[in-house]
């Protein structure tokens, strides 16, 4: 690589101007051994998903403005970039950002946003290829600074990025924030037994009588994959998602055509759990399947059974991370119910950008506070975990 190559940063509409090769290519190189990515919402199929059904795009706040990085002919990087009319679908925070900037009389819509719409999982931000991290890293941070300040929007939000891009973040200058999740660790073990056997007398046998009061329920539990997936599975699943939506966001962000892409494109990369009844789906959860990691995302039900969404979400979950040999499960934002469920607390990571000196002094120094009393709660949270003192031990 020569440090003195001309770099050409471009601002795509739509991924159908990027070739599936070119972005994957920076994605996940690591599918050149015919494995699945490690993280499959930075594909082009997944990205592209949402956007051919129209889940991002005109009406829904989300508008593309994919970025591209080229070394002469060679494409070295690329970042899912994102003009935003509002805060929803982020899980990360900044509502009262926007009312503290607005009381001061800014604008702070529409904002830039380095994600993955509606996927509050941890993954690379900065699609760099292998050789190419640093200059294509700080590259896509100038390209995504450079469209805010001549648009003159208020701030860029990079988030859930991995650990690492937070470090190399905060050295160009960017706000570091440290949110949490709880995600579930697989440590060797052989079966959904030997994690039970590393809880606590009274945590075990509360998980056991949750696991027998679901499955009670009187239907059948199934894991569906690949071409295991058909269309009544996902009619089915639309329902339950619906309905989910309908109560914790008012409504749905994804459409149903994105399940009918998801079917053509990303079966193999999905894992769905059903749970029918008299030949019905009455509940559901959808995972996705990365290299190393089930990635937990939706769930919904039209019938109400005790125990059942910790069941089908977090328990069938461990049960198929420990079959493929996954060393986590991440089972998405929010939730301390998780936690005695054996789905441990993690920091999470996210950069920011404000134009506005005055308002980014203020920003970081709420994030000094807010880091340290994170740490704290992690910490607290931690030793609340229903694994044996000596288990806890041996993972730290």
């Amino acid at each position: 690589m020569d440090g003195e190559t001309q770099i050409e940063i471009s601002a795509f509409a739509s991924l159908a101007d990027i070739a599936a090769e070119d972005w994957d290519a920076c994605a996940c190189p690591e599918t050149a051994d015919g494995r699945p990515p490690c993280d499959p919402f930075t594909t082009h199929r997944f990205l592209r998903a949402l956007e051919e059904s129209g889940s991002v795009g005109p009406g829904s706040g989300w508008q593309p403005r994919y970025l591209m990085a080229r070394a002469g002919e060679e494409t070295i990087a690329a970042a899912p970039l994102y003009a935003k009319g509002h805060s929803q679908g982020e899980y990360i925070f900044d509502h009262n950002w926007a009312h503290a900037y607005e009381q001061a009389g800014g604008q702070y819509y529409p904002k830039l946003q380095m994600a993955v719409p509606f996927t509050p999982a941890t993954g690379r931000r900065f699609l760099t290829k292998p050789g190419w991290q640093g200059v294509g890293r700080a590259a896509l941070v100038q390209g995504a600074v450079q469209i805010a300040e001549n648009n003159q929007l208020s701030s860029l939000h990079i988030t859930f990025c991995t650990e690492d891009e937070a470090e190399r973040g905060a050295e160009m200058g960017l706000l570091h924030r440290v949110t949490q999740q709880f995600h579930w660790e697989n440590h060797d073990y052989g079966s959904f037994d030997d994690f039970l056997a590393s809880l606590s007398s009274r945590k075990r046998k509360t998980l056991r009588k949750e696991r027998r009061q679901a499955q009670d329920f009187g239907g059948e539990i199934v894991q569906l994959t690949g071409d295991d997936l058909r269309p009544e599975h996902w009619d089915a699943f639309w329902q339950f998602y619906q309905d989910t939506g309908a109560r914790k966001w008012g409504s749905p962000y994804l459409t149903r055509a994105f399940f009918d892409l998801v079917q053509e494109t990303m079966r193999d990369d999905v894992l769905l759990v059903l749970a029918i009844r008299d030949g019905v789906p009455v509940a559901g959860a959808l995972n996705f399947i990365g290299r190393e990691t089930l990635f937990g995302r939706y769930w919904g039900c039209i019938e109400h059974h005790p125990c059942l969404h910790f069941e089908l979400c977090y328990y069938q979950a461990i049960d198929a991370a420990i079959a493929r040999g996954l060393k986590q499960v991440e089972a998405g934002a929010q939730g301390e119910h998780k936690l005695a469920r054996g789905y441990l607390p993690v920091a999470t990571h996210s950069l920011h950008w404000m134009a506005d000196p005055g308002f980014s002094d203020a920003v970081a120094r709420y994030l000094e506070a807010e880091r340290a009393a994170m740490e704290e709660d992690i910490e607290i949270l931690t030793a609340y975990g229903p694994f044996r003192k000596a288990q806890v031990e041996e993972q730290e």
